[in-house]
């Protein structure tokens, strides 16, 4: 569900069965605002209503939270790190063609699937943790649970785990049958993303400037490979060196300095010793050339507790990935990464439903699709 400009869309009749809807400028005119939201409400409660539900297993598969619990937390004690890759994960997936476990299909003759996106490929992990919980809950609730849902819960319970928000799951998705190396290449954002390219791709998938800024705060836990910061970092290098020589508070020329933004500003009154300080182990985990899948943490201060420290890195120009500090550049967006990062609960709040709002991407339901029995390969 997304807003675009002045028209409404409604779910997708291919993916869903539910129906499009589309308000031209001309008929919203005719239509007292009041009038329109209530409507636009009634119609998106309807058909939420209609496609997921927290409840869809309350019947069949009872104990299916507690066992996608259970093994999340064994997981999570034992690398912490897994969890921000399953929260990846469902990322990775609602953003290609909705969320419906079509990142989990490995490829056969006939399909070259997700796993090998550039996106994904060598990056991407917890594919088995999602077959652990699968074996699991097909114990004891056999054919009943998608992959989908699985992930959906597993994603949900990672970020409780390492110490974020909670909320309330819906269910009732489908699994794939088909996945697209091509759909994942042209939908998942690259860290060197501008903010343009950003707010594009979010939108497209319904989702706007505060759900951006929100859903990029996951990065406030995992680690990112070094060849997806190693342009940022020798590009912020390079407008110091460029700019050194004119400024009064240039560091010296030892210094490893690494926070000008591309636009030209520099926070010269910066503590020098601590610029350097909180960039020694992406530099040292990062060398110029060579040590491409050596990794660095998002957030060099708590890595693995789910907090808002990532916000405060942003104001104070030290993201790790070029699109992570995209979000505080002057832009419209920097008041709500200025309010993240000081008000923890503000951003727990927002993350979470925006999350929600992430696993209702045009979800299969009904008859479309199918309930995989094993979450790698369709039946």
């Amino acid at each position: 569900l997304y807003q675009c400009g002045l028209s409404f869309y409604i779910f997708n009749r291919r993916r869903t069965g539910g129906f499009h809807l589309l308000l031209s400028p001309p008929i919203m005119a005719s239509f007292s605002n009041g009038l329109l939201a209530v409507a636009i409400l009634s119609l998106l409660a309807s058909a939420a209503h209609a496609q997921l539900s927290p409840a869809f297993y309350a019947v069949t598969c009872p104990d299916l939270e507690s066992v996608v619990r259970s093994v999340m937390a064994q997981v999570v004690g034992q690398d912490p790190r897994m969890g921000a890759s399953v929260i990846r994960l469902f990322f990775h997936d609602c953003f290609v063609n909705g969320c419906d476990a079509s990142v989990l299909l490995d490829d056969t003759p006939t399909m070259r699937g997700e796993k090998n996106a550039m996106g994904n490929m060598n990056s991407l992990r917890g594919y088995e943790i999602i077959d652990a919980i699968k074996s699991r809950v097909e114990a004891s609730c056999r054919a009943t649970v998608s992959c989908a849902d699985i992930v959906a819960l597993a994603a949900r319970d990672s970020v409780s785990l390492l110490g974020g928000p909670s909320w309330t799951v819906l269910l009732g998705r489908r699994d794939a049958r088909t996945a697209s190396v091509d759909a994942a290449n042209a939908n998942l954002p690259p860290a060197s993303d501008n903010i343009s390219s950003l707010v594009t791709k979010f939108a497209a998938k319904g989702l706007d400037l505060r759900d951006l800024t929100a859903l990029s705060g996951a990065h406030t836990v995992g680690a990112a490979r070094c060849s997806s910061f190693r342009p940022h970092r020798l590009a912020q290098g390079l407008y110091h060196a460029l700019t050194s020589l004119h400024s009064p508070h240039a560091f010296p020329q030892s210094a490893d300095v690494s926070w000008a933004d591309r636009n030209g500003r520099f926070d010269w009154a910066a503590d020098a010793t601590s610029a350097r300080q909180s960039g020694a182990d992406s530099n040292q985990n990062c060398p110029s050339a060579g040590g491409d899948d050596n990794l660095a943490p998002l957030d060099l201060q708590t890595p693995n507790r789910f907090d808002n420290e990532y916000y405060q890195k942003l104001v104070a120009k030290k993201g790790l990935l070029h699109s992570d500090q995209e979000l505080f550049n002057n832009g419209t967006q920097d008041s709500l990464v200025r309010l993240y990062s000081v008000n923890a609960k503000a951003f727990a709040r927002d993350f979470a439903s925006a999350m929600v709002k992430m696993g209702a991407i045009s979800p299969l339901t009904g008859t479309n699709g199918e309930i995989r029995l094993n979450c790698r390969n369709v039946n």
